[in-house]
């Protein structure tokens, strides 16, 4: 029972961040954080455009929290927005801006889209990042592109746990068009660094001990009588 009660928050809980990213997947929506408190459910918005997600004198907020208290019976849910430290950090907001802009501009010029979007993850001082596009651009025949600078660990406990991952899709006219990114944030630690540390030669200073050499014993003359 008490498993089932468990399954059955999680997926209420997955169901809600899946609705509030198809709300807000043009806003520069980062992840949902759901915290139960006891005064109700916290909700945190991770958002790169805090504005946009607000809207105008609130709206947004206020239609938001109508839905989840009617569509996902929540009592009483406390939504806040969280702003996001570095964007070019933020693999799924960086999804979704490529995303937003492929369906704003066209495929056409997705290229220019990917390559400059590597280059700000680049400066912003990633260790490694990559960018792939598939779909049916530019052709009608589906193709992937990857766009890759630095050093990118695509494997093991390091991708898995420190490499920070982001999928979108744009639609198009030609269909779906899947973005994923990934980046490798500065200051990580990698199993397979070897760091040589050189030592200085030890000289140590070798004293001779002389040897005493036996000392004679004294003879008394004895005086015979």
């Amino acid at each position: 029972m008490i498993e089932r009660n468990i399954l059955a928050q999680k997926m209420k809980e997955f169901h809600i961040k899946e609705f509030i990213a198809s709300e807000f997947m043009k806003t520069g929506y980062s992840h949902t954080k759901i915290q139960r408190t006891p005064l109700g459910d916290k909700i945190t918005i991770f958002t790169s455009r805090p504005g946009l997600v607000v809207g105008r004198k609130g709206e947004n907020i206020r239609r938001l929290t109508n839905t989840l208290k009617n569509k996902f019976k929540m009592e009483n849910p406390q939504i806040e927005i969280g702003d996001i430290e570095n964007p070019y950090f933020d693999a799924q907001s960086i999804a979704e801006k490529i995303a937003y802009t492929i369906e704003k501009f066209g495929p056409q010029r997705f290229k220019s889209i990917g390559y400059k979007t590597l280059q700000s993850i680049m400066d912003a001082g990633a260790l490694g990042s990559e960018i792939v596009i598939t779909g049916k651009i530019p052709s009608a025949r589906a193709k992937t592109w990857r766009f890759m600078d630095g050093y990118l660990k695509k494997c093991g406990f390091v991708s898995d746990h420190y490499v920070i991952k982001g999928r979108s899709t744009a639609f198009i006219k030609s269909g779906s068009v899947g973005i994923n990114v990934s980046i490798m944030p500065p200051g990580l630690t990698l199993p397979d660094d070897i760091k040589i540390i050189e030592q200085s030669p030890v000289v140590e200073e070798v004293v001779e001990e002389k040897e005493e050499k036996p000392k004679k014993k004294e003879t008394k003359d004895v005086k015979k009588g």
